[in-house]
């Protein structure tokens, strides 16, 4: 199944979805829907939400899991807070990102492997706290 998207694949324009279904008992719902505000983040930005959540908000452990520094860590937070409130202005000063981070495209296997993890933990087939473990694997922190 597809996640859902806000705005058409073919066009841009915005997307009001008209019918929901529930799994177990066949419901069907019709009208108008509006998707919600997180609709909007990529894979990337809601895999590096999940390791936040995960890490209760502790940039520090949220550092040291990833292999970012912390301005590439408060770099994303203000992209994720752009997409969220595009009304609203998140940092007066833009952070260079770090190369190498997990967040960069960044062709290096491990750079694949630790997008791989975090696409797994965006599709919700890798629980955070599992991926969290695989990340200081690689980084040689396995307990």
């Amino acid at each position: 199944m597809n996640t859902l998207f806000n705005r058409c694949p073919s066009c841009g324009g915005p997307i009001i979805i008209t019918e929901c279904q529930c799994t177990r008992c066949q419901l069907q719902m019709r009208g108008q829907f509006q998707p919600g505000p997180f609709t909007s983040l990529s894979d990337d930005e809601t895999a590096f939400i999940r390791v936040f959540l995960s890490a209760r908000g502790n940039l520090t452990e949220v550092e040291r899991v990833l292999g970012v520094s912390y301005p590439t860590i408060r770099n994303k937070l203000d992209e994720i807070n752009r997409v969220l409130n595009p009304d609203e202005v998140t940092s007066k000063v833009p952070l260079e990102k770090d190369k190498g981070s997990p967040i960069d495209d960044n062709p290096s296997s491990s750079e694949s492997l630790r997008k791989e993890i975090l696409q797994q933990v965006a599709d919700g087939k890798l629980a955070p706290s599992q991926a969290i473990r695989r990340l200081e694997e690689m980084r040689g922190e396995g307990k």
